[in-house]
């Protein structure tokens, strides 16, 4: 709908005169409001309620109808979720019809609190009195309107296409709505409302299952499947069968036509960029670049080095300097504080230092360093103090020499633990080229032992596990049943310990607790509290460091392989998953198109144990009074199938077959569909506020006041103009 001001709004509704009726057709779904005698409505909105709150002030606002994209920005619609009046099809939170009332109203260009023209609204039908009177009750005292008057939304649009001739004024009229679906008897224009019949299911039902199985069958694309999308897809590709069980079976079989009759609803996807191989141009580009960059690396690393060398030739003069100014010295205590002035505790520590950096300077301008001599210097001049007796050394050399000797000690252990690594290094890259070599020798035998040793393996690690989670009958229970006590957890260190704690406590009885008196009692403490050294739970296992080196294996030269899969062991690594395809952001819509619509012939598929619309008809035909006995097949000769739930194609053809096979051989039955299922209620209600006597049939505030709510009891609206 082209957009209006709020100017043009109010002046377009103050250029009718305050005779003129207001129509509003206030449907579960959508609510619909203009002025009689008009084709169209002049506002529509769906009728519900939702108050977001500002993502930065907190402010909540009320936001009735579709919220605006818009206010996704600045407001969180996500947990306040849409609210309605209704419960069912009967309107019961009359603060919320309030809100709505006052929008349409707003919309509608009214500029006053006040509305001074006579209304006509909607309800279902049969509506409840409480319910009629709390309406009427918020129109007078809210609004302040004239006179109002209550018609059911089918009856209109029955009558309604009655006038196009497309129904007779005797019939039914099969209207299935957002929630609810009724079947209306009308006899010379009239609706017998005795013989209505009304089941809980309608389009609500509908988008909700359709809704479920989608989410079902695509869990990961949970989130595209909003209500809104569903609704789009259950108008757009859901119909009825003709044969439910045959359609069934079609699809059950597969072939060319459940093909042609399959849907699929294509979500956004943007594939993953193929990576080209580079051209000459860019390959010799990016050479030059890394040549560039390298250049630069060993221009930083040259200035780098002879910055260092320049730092070590100065030291070196530096200690050659502190040499010979030490021959010029002949005491020794004098040496001692000259040496400790300098930051030295002895001249061996200063020539110490001077083959260290000798040594690096060496390195620094790449001369090669004999290794004798770097052994020599290191064993020298690091433990000078080690093979000299305690008794011929100071305090602070004994000091000294504790150090060296827990340095040496570490050093030389560092050493060995270097050296076994190295040993097992060799050691493992000997086995890896004697099974490179038995590979290359033959490939299929090489993979069948690994596989068979990985399945071995495999298997004896979860006997294990499964042992020690339930035990091997350890504690002598034949467990039956599958139960598993706490002696069969425990590993022999702990039974042992669970056995002492026993043998103490029966040996002591339940008498005065002496434990501890005597000397025998703390050897059992220690039996009972020292580490258990035979538990191997923390030790690395050998049988789960050869599974892993052999499953990386298998997955080197086994693309097919996937952990786990060669026996029932749980395996820790992580899946490979494959890339997504266009494929995998699909949605099919197959058996979902007949299925969901179903519920409207079997609501048990919902779990709603009621009858369908081609039940409801027999029904309702059984409900007649007395006095209009013998019109069953004028009735079903002509039957109007209305509402919005009865857009689904082969409706029509479904109730004619539903309703043939519950009536008498050689029935007539016509079911013919409204000319618009969703607007002609309000079509038809235009029509009727529009004619000469629609003010006979309304009530005026004066009545109310003086008659009250239980006069609204026995009020009839009359359809025959």
């Amino acid at each position: 709908m082209p957009f209006i001001s709020k100017i043009e709004r109010q002046l377009d509704y103050g250029s009718f005169n305050s005779s003129h009726p207001i129509v509003i057709d206030n449907g579960a779904s959508y609510f619909r409001i203009g002025w009689a005698g008009e084709n169209e409505p002049r506002v529509i909105f769906r009728n519900i309620v939702q108050r977001p709150r500002h993502k930065t002030t907190g402010e909540t606002v009320t936001v009735v109808g579709d919220h605006n994209p818009v206010l996704l920005k600045y407001f969180d619609c996500t947990r306040s979720g849409p609210r309605s009046a209704f419960e069912s099809n009967v309107v019961y939170q009359f603060e919320i019809m309030e809100y709505i009332l006052d929008f349409g109203f707003d919309r509608l260009g009214a500029d006053q609190s006040q509305i001074d023209h006579p209304i006509l609204i909607t309800e279902c039908a049969c509506n409840p009195v409480q319910s009629r009177g709390k309406m009427a009750e918020l129109l007078f005292e809210s609004y302040g309107v004239p006179s109002v008057a209550f018609g059911v939304d089918a009856a209109f649009s029955y009558k309604y296409n009655q006038q196009l001739g497309i129904c007779n004024d005797t019939g039914l009229a099969i209207t299935s709505g957002f929630t609810t679906s009724h079947v209306i008897p009308f006899i010379n224009g009239e609706p017998v409302y005795e013989a209505c019949c009304r089941t809980n299911v309608g389009g609500y039902h509908v988008t909700d299952y359709l809704k479920q199985l989608l989410s079902l069958k695509y869990p990961h694309h949970i989130s595209k499947l909003t209500w809104e999308r569903v609704e789009e897809l259950k108008m757009e590709h859901c119909y009825i069968a003709a044969d439910y069980a045959s359609e069934v079976q079609l699809f059950q079989r597969g072939d060319k036509e459940a093909e042609e009759k399959t849907r699929c609803w294509q979500l956004p996807w943007s594939p993953s960029p193929v990576e080209e191989p580079p051209s000459e141009e860019e390959i010799a580009r990016k050479a030059a670049l890394k040549e560039k960059q390298s250049q630069r690396l060993r221009e930083m690393a040259e200035a780098k080095r002879s910055s260092k060398i320049n730092e070590l030739e100065n030291e070196l003069k530096g200690l050659e300097f502190l040499l010979e100014e030490l021959k010029d010295i002949e005491e020794e205590d004098e040496i001692v504080l000259f040496l400790a002035s300098r930051g030295y505790a002895s001249k061996r520590e200063v020539e110490s230092a001077f083959a260290k950096v000798t040594q690096s300077l060496r390195k620094a301008k790449g001369e090669q360093v004999p290794s004798e001599e770097k052994v020599d210097i290191s064993a020298a001049e690091k433990y000078y103090l080690i093979d000299i007796p305690d008794d011929e050394l100071s305090a602070e050399q004994l000091k000294e020499k504790r150090r060296q000797v827990f340095l040496k000690s570490t050093t030389e252990a560092r050493q060995r633990a270097k050296q076994r690594r190295l040993e097992e290094e060799l050691e493992k890259e000997k086995e890896k080229k004697l099974e490179e070599q038995k590979r290359m020798e033959n490939p299929e035998r090489y993979l069948e032992q690994l596989r068979a040793k990985y399945k071995e393996l495999s298997e004896k690690l979860e006997q294990r596990k499964r042992l020690k989670t339930n035990g091997n009958n350890a504690n002598g229970n034949n467990n039956v049943s599958g139960g598993v006590g706490r002696g069969e957890r425990l590993n022999a260190a702990q039974r042992e310990r669970m056995r002492l704690l026993t043998t103490a406590a029966f040996d002591r009885g339940k008498g005065e607790d002496t434990f501890g008196q005597r000397d025998e009692d703390w050897q059992l403490y220690k039996l009972m509290s020292r580490d258990n050294d035979d538990d191997d739970d923390d030790k690395p296992d050998h049988d789960e460091t050869e599974l892993a080196r052999i499953s990386s294996r298998l997955r080197e030269i086994d693309p097919t392989f996937f952990p786990g899969s060669e026996s029932g062991a749980s395996a820790s690594e992580t899946p490979r998953f494959r890339p997504l395809t266009k494929e995998d952001f699909q949605i099919i819509l197959g058996v979902e198109r007949f299925r969901c619509p179903e519920v409207l012939f079997n609501p048990n598929f919902i779990g709603i144990d009621q009858s369908g619309l081609d039940e409801m008809v027999g029904v309702s035909l059984r409900r007649l009074p007395s006095w209009v006995q013998g019109l069953e097949d004028k009735m079903t000769s002509s039957i109007l199938v209305t509402g919005g739930s009865c857009l689904y194609a082969g409706v029509a053809e479904r109730l004619e077959a539903g309703i043939r096979m519950i009536r008498p051989c050689g029935t007539p039955i016509k079911v013919v569909r409204a000319t618009d299922p969703i607007m002609d209620a309000w079509r038809g209600a235009s029509v009727y506020a529009a004619a000469m006597q629609f003010p006979e049939q309304t009530f005026s505030r004066t009545d109310y006041y003086e008659k009250g709510e239980d006069w609204l009891r026995r009020y009839k609206f009359k359809y025959t103009i």
